[in-house]
């Protein structure tokens, strides 16, 4: 595993490859998105955060994922109209992952290893699991599905 989240590549939702690197000094909100989900309307939240505080130094990234219910069928093209369409989203999106098991991706794992779940758990558990990594990427903090991105706002506004 790397040392460091800025290590990492990933994927955008066009597949072209990128440094994680680019984000150094923005605090990050990563998520692991569905389309087909309760909580997708999340993404509206998730949206409003991004323009409340990109120009502060935020960024939200969406990392779509199939491994919870089958909640993310389409391929990358029908997942960005989706999310353009029904909730204008504008942050950046990723190619499709996993966050679970042996085809895991880098960045997840390495955010589950540095902030655990409940009880410690490093498996996630469901769509839409948060993590709020601070602008020097030392700090990370986990959030439940559940937890509506809205009420994330004091501890953006902490970290910017």
């Amino acid at each position: 595993m790397k040392q460091s989240i800025y290590d990492i590549k990933v994927k955008d939702i066009q597949g072209n490859e990128h440094d994680m690197s680019q984000y150094q000094g923005k605090v990050l909100l990563i998520v692991n998105t569905a389309s087909a989900c309760g909580f997708t309307p999340q993404y509206k939240e998730l949206e409003a955060l991004y323009q409340s505080y990109k120009d502060q130094g935020l960024m939200v990234l969406g990392f779509p994922c199939n491994q919870f219910g089958a909640q993310e069928k389409g391929d990358e093209e029908a997942i960005q109209s989706f999310c353009e369409l029904n909730f204008g989203v504008s942050f950046p999106l990723f190619s499709k992952i996993e966050v679970n098991g042996d085809n895991a991706s880098e960045l997840f794992e390495l955010l589950k290893q540095s902030a655990p779940g409940l009880l410690g758990s490093k498996s996630i558990k469901w769509n839409f699991t948060k993590f709020l990594v601070s602008a020097d990427g030392n700090k990370i903090f986990r959030f439940a599905p559940k937890t509506k991105p809205s009420s994330l706002a004091d501890e953006i506004e902490a970290l910017l």
